[in-house]
């Protein structure tokens, strides 16, 4: 359908999983895209076979906690494609179901860092571009973590700072004509996640979050919701 035929697109831990999916159905539907991920050689060698596909995609290893790192991705960006309009933050790590007692000040700090900070980053540096160019999208992907407590302490707030994040920059930037939204999905099946399934008691509670028991499909490239691969 090519919705998003001539539009410029970032997108953060694409390695695999969630920001994988995302980066290819947006050059299916005509964007330009740069997928970004500290995992170089695994982000490469799955962007390299799209290029059979036509699929205008290429890639970059970015650290996203790295304000620096952010300069360069703007820098090709805009070398490359001559403008930003969609921003996606997707890179995150979730450490696992992470008591206060049990989180330390180190993870701590890695978990912000890379779930809040990073993306703090990535819309500091992408909105002057967007505001140039006359707007754009800012897509930050939460987690019904953001929402609800008991998912361990340094995830959920990090997720719960981002959904604010997201409220905070829609609110300012609504006049430079650029969105910015939140998604907030519940247990996907990722590379990430999928250790969790080898936990009875974990998978019965992921497969309870989901009260129609059943995929929402919410990237439309889904890479499979807990509850159906669980049943």
């Amino acid at each position: 359908m090519e919705r998003l035929k001539n539009k410029v697109a970032i997108i953060t831990g694409a390695a695999g999983g969630m920001g994988k999916a995302e980066a290819i159905l947006f050059a299916k539907e005509g964007a330009r895209v740069l997928a970004t991920d500290i995992q170089e050689e695994k982000l490469r060698s799955w962007v390299t076979k799209t290029a059979s596909e036509v699929l205008l995609i290429d890639c970059i290893k970015q650290d996203v906690t790295n304000a620096e790192e952010w300069d360069k991705v703007i820098n090709t960006v805009i070398l490359q494609y001559g403008r930003i309009d969609i921003l996606v933050n997707n890179a995150g790590i979730f450490p696992g179901f992470t008591s206060c007692e049990q989180t330390t000040k180190e993870l701590w700090d890695k978990i912000l860092a890379i779930n809040l900070t990073g993306p703090f980053l990535g819309c500091k540096a992408c909105i002057p571009y967007m505001r140039k160019y006359g707007g754009g999208s800012i897509i930050n992907v939460a987690s019904i973590a953001g929402l609800v407590g008991g998912n361990g302490v340094a995830y959920t707030v990090s997720k719960g700072g981002l959904r604010l994040l997201t409220k905070d920059l829609a609110v300012t930037l609504a006049k430079d004509n650029i969105r910015v939204n939140t998604i907030c999905p519940c247990g996907v099946l990722t590379p990430m996640t999928e250790a969790l399934l080898s936990n009875p008691e974990m998978k019965e509670t992921i497969k309870n979050m989901s009260p129609q028991g059943s995929c929402c499909r919410c990237c439309g490239d889904c890479q499979g919701c807990f509850v159906p691969c669980i049943r």
